[in-house]
């Protein structure tokens, strides 16, 4: 079965379980109306469906490649980026002063999740682009925002992310790419990027690289780090793109999944670069393109659960084993749970991006707040729901699954990835654990109070999911004040076990508000039965502390027996 866009759901999601009507109420997203969301999704599908989704896979049997140093996309992907960058689609979000559609990010994430369902290894190309005009709108200068936006947002040129390098990658502090001022207000770049997602491309005309460096005079460490404006064609005196600026790929990586997005180790040999934001402090400028690609990669393993599961219930349906394999208890079991995994994990991603709204239209702390503590856990559960979700299609089809001609397996190939990249969801449940309850823990309690305030108003309609709910977000506030209580290593070992109790009982309360308002209570009853309970293990392991796995030392960790 193709993919087919879930309209219906993700727009149920946003005008029922969200609050995504309320963003019309405000003036900076008054033409958020439902006849706006309505279009806005319809057509979108349309593209996913019937454009975007054909080229998938493609993508997987013919990689991106290097000949004599250009690069050379997968078959069909030109034409499809050509219809997602003419239909306006990567500067939805965008301020229209530089010729966006200044609509909500829920809306754009919306857009993107149908997308990357369709093709995962193209989206990123649109992802990374959209993460850099937010950037450059926050933080470029006036000559830098009238050159690149209206390139960059039309989709003629695109924008990438340069961090990582071979010893600096979670590390950034540790990053050798040097920066030298060239006194006529520009800078040159030397030094070696790897991972850099559609380092080139020709899909577009020119690729603009966002690199991290360091100046002569920078600190060590994160302090020190500038960002600089490095095209790949030095834009001439009419904007247009110009002389070759002094950098290439070095080779293109090869790897278990997204075979169509290309990879690429960058060289800059003294390239021209321009400052973005001040010097010396880089990555306030680059943690804004980190910020918004990371609640779009926990989009992205949703998308990539909805198309897996999609392609799952449909081979179920068609495969005979004793009567069709939907009606065997255990197969209906790994897809009901899987529906309701996906609609948990999609109603977190999308309360997130309205939190963003709503902190970007009204300028509220407590929006802002919400929208910090949401975003590590939409990434990490949304692409933990991605992977496992992915690995359960698979397991549907069984011999069948890990047979490459079904294209079973691509998905949990191709959806590996995003608990990786954009910071490690392990890096997410630290920041959820760390920075995120640095304020005593207030965004944390605001959001079980909303989620007991939920289960008590459920209560006449739904007494036993109320109160399942309800007791999982009371034991939750105990194990947010345990880990309040501890040192930061303690908090560290049970980070990620922690943030997917915080998750699983997010979860639970948006199914119970869907049960409560016009959606699927049996799926409700699937996740607060058979998903909700993990929450008590998962808490359990996150107030464990360190000391065991202090206890178990390198030589046992190795296969070793205690010297």
């Amino acid at each position: 079965m193709a993919y087919q866009a879930p309209v219906e759901q993700i727009a149920f999601i946003l005008n029922r379980i969200v609050s995504f009507p309320q963003l019309a109420e405000t003036e900076l997203f008054a033409e958020a109306t439902p006849e706006t969301l309505n279009a806005i999704l319809t057509e979108a599908g349309k593209l996913a469906t019937e454009i975007i989704a054909p080229v998938n896979r493609a993508g997987d049997l013919t990689p991106a490649r290097l000949e004599n140093g250009r690069l050379r996309s997968s078959p069909g992907y030109a034409e499809a980026f050509r219809a997602l960058a003419e239909g306006g689609w990567i500067g939805i979000a965008a301020d229209p002063e530089h010729g966006g559609m200044g609509l909500p990010q829920a809306l754009n994430m919306a857009m993107n999740e149908m997308i990357a369902s369709g093709c995962l290894a193209l989206q990123l190309n649109p992802l990374l682009t959209q993460g850099q005009i937010e950037a450059l709108e926050h933080h470029g200068s006036d000559a830098l925002k009238a050159l690149y936006l209206p390139k960059l947002i039309s989709g003629e040129w695109s924008g990438t992310m340069n961090l990582t390098e071979p010893q600096a990658g979670s590390d950034v502090g540790a990053l050798t790419t040097r920066a030298e001022r060239a006194g006529d207000g520009t800078y040159r770049i030397t030094g070696q990027k790897i991972f850099i997602t559609w380092g080139d491309s020709d899909v577009t005309e020119n690729v603009c690289h966002l690199v991290l460096a360091r100046l002569p005079d920078g600190a060590p460490g994160t302090r020190g780090i500038s960002l600089f404006m490095v095209p790949k064609l030095i834009p001439d005196a009419d904007g247009n793109p110009g002389v070759a600026n002094d950098l290439r790929v070095v080779s293109l990586e090869h790897k278990l999944g997204i075979h169509g997005s290309p990879t690429c180790v960058m060289s800059f040999e003294g390239a021209q670069g321009w400052l973005v934001g001040e010097e010396h402090k880089g990555m306030a400028a680059m943690f804004t393109m980190m910020n918004c690609a990371r609640l779009g990669v926990g989009v992205q393993g949703v998308a990539q659960a909805e198309a897996a599961l999609q392609q799952a219930v449909a081979y179920a349906a068609e495969r005979v084993q004793m009567g069709p394999i939907i009606r065997h208890p255990d197969v209906r079991r790994m897809l009901a749970e899987s529906r309701a995994e996906v609609f948990a994990a999609r109603a977190i991603c999308m309360a997130c991006a309205v939190a963003l709204d709503m902190a970007k239209a009204t300028g509220s702390d407590e929006w802002a707040a919400r929208a910090a503590f949401l975003t590590p856990i939409a990434k990490a559960h949304g692409t933990d729901v991605g992977i496992r979700v992915s690995d359960t299609a698979v397991q549907v089809h069984g011999g069948m699954g890990y047979i490459e001609e079904t294209g079973a397996a691509q998905y949990l190939r191709d959806v590996r990835i995003t608990a990786i990249y954009e910071g490690t969801n392990g890096i997410q449940a630290m920041d959820l654990v760390g920075r995120k309850l640095m304020d005593g823990g207030a965004a944390a309690m605001a959001l079980l109070d909303e989620i007991l305030d939920g289960a008590k108003a459920a209560q006449a309609e739904e007494p036993e999911l109320a109160n399942q709910v309800w007791q999982a977000a009371e034991t939750l506030r105990e194990a947010t004040q345990d880990l309040l209580d501890r040192d930061l290593d303690a908090r560290f070992a049970g980070a990620a076990p922690y943030l997917a109790g915080f998750a699983r009982v997010l979860g639970a309360h948006f199914h119970l508000r869907a049960a409560t308002g016009g959606g699927s209570k049996p799926l409700a009853r699937v996740h607060i039965a058979r998903i909700l309970p993990h929450y008590a293990a998962d808490l359990a392991a996150a107030r464990a502390g360190l000391d065991d796995l202090l206890a178990v030392d390198d030589r046992l960790l190795a296969g070793q027996m205690p010297g």
